[in-house]
């Protein structure tokens, strides 16, 4: 149950429950920190069995949010939503414009972004009510899809853990197990494919699994609870998050975990105990950044290749936080976290000592897309 102190606990500022009758809309917008910046997230529409599972739910992804953008460089905050519902049959313009209107009240605190379920033609429904959306059409001035983009960031973050694990960055030959080939799954695939790796791949949609089968024959199609069990050189999660729990720790039969879902980790303990088993972790929030690097340039104005560049630095900062790692002897996930709390810590000072507080510089960049979309 959401509460006042669990709020507190997690350090968000603003928790917003959205709903409108008429078009079924029930959303939750969570604002964790916005210290460097507007909370930049994702929406995510999932058909959750009660309120308070969608709350847990977005407490955890816009804190997550917070530490990505705070690792990744960017002077954004972290921010999530979810929309309570069923992909498959309530979704309609109404309802996403409904949900634009009330991100729209926020007045800039709040910037959305694709996330599961939700596609560029719900993004631009969204844009018709506000301009705090990014990854629009790029007929429109946006992005577009974010897939490709986030695939190439967990690819780099795959490649800097071969780098540390076999001393070559290249997974030629690597068997890698890949849960979930929806759309970010999917364009994984294509990179560890055209680098010559050998895949193992599960999905509970079969349009997915078909999908993937004809773009990939020699890909092994196994059950979705066998992918713990196979034989593999990288586990690569790319569906829901805590999938590396109590229960599937132990039977992973691989060197290394990089993957593009949120939340790997079911709580953080599990990751000291992948480094006592001598697993390799790539911190989900920072290889999986390539998307939130993507939509950032819209303020400035989108272009591919500098989303690339941007992209491509995923690989020497997750070197470094390995490093960080090996140096203070503790989890990739904690190491992880120091660099994006040094960054957080930093940016407050310089806050309370030069500007104080509720001063614009909370939101640079904001004033500036809102004129661009």
């Amino acid at each position: 149950m959401l509460t006042f102190e669990k709020l507190y606990s997690m350090g968000h500022e603003e928790v917003v429950f959205f709903s409108d009758e008429s078009s079924g809309l029930k959303a939750i917008v969570a604002i964790h920190d916005t210290t460097l910046g507007p909370a930049l997230g994702g929406t995510r529409m999932w058909p959750y069995a009660s309120i308070d599972e969608a709350v847990e739910d977005v407490l955890r992804l816009s804190r997550g949010m917070t530490y990505k953008a705070a690792v990744s460089g960017l002077n954004l905050g972290g921010g999530k939503a979810v929309i309570i519902g069923d992909p498959k049959t309530d979704k309609s313009e109404a309802l996403f414009r409904a949900y634009g209107r009330y991100i729209e009240s926020l007045n800039g605190r709040y910037i959305s972004a694709e996330d599961v379920n939700i596609t560029v033609d719900d993004i631009d429904h969204i844009y018709t009510e506000t301009n705090f959306v990014c990854g629009v059409a790029k007929a429109h001035g946006g992005s577009g899809n974010p897939a490709p983009y986030t695939a190439l960031g967990v690819f780099r973050g795959m490649q800097a853990s071969a780098m540390k694990t076999w001393g070559s960055k290249s997974v030629k030959d690597k068997v890698i197990a890949i849960q979930g080939v929806g759309h970010v799954g999917f364009e994984l695939g294509k990179l560890i494919n055209e680098d010559g790796g050998k895949m193992i791949f599960t999905d509970v949609r079969e349009d997915n699994i078909a999908q993937f089968k004809e773009a990939f024959p020699s890909a092994e199609f196994v059950a979705p609870d066998a992918i713990y069990d196979v034989d593999m050189d990288i586990y690569a999660p790319c569906a829901l998050g805590a999938t590396v729990n109590d229960d599937t720790i132990g039977r992973l039969k691989c060197k290394v975990v990089s993957g593009a879902a949120n939340n790997q980790l079911k709580e953080d303990r599990h990751g000291q105990e992948l480094k006592d088993r001598g697993i390799l972790y790539a911190p989900d929030y920072l290889i999986n950044a390539g998307g939130l690097m993507n939509v950032s340039i819209e303020f400035e104005g989108w272009n591919d290749s500098k989303s690339r560049r941007m992209i491509d630095t995923i690989y020497d900062t997750t070197l470094h936080i390995f490093a960080i790692a090996d140096e203070q002897n503790i989890p990739v996930n904690k190491a992880a976290d120091v660099l994006a709390e040094e960054r957080l810590e930093s940016m407050r000072k310089i806050q309370t000592t030069y500007l104080g507080r509720g001063s614009d510089h909370r939101f640079p960049g904001s004033k500036a897309r809102h004129n661009k979309l």
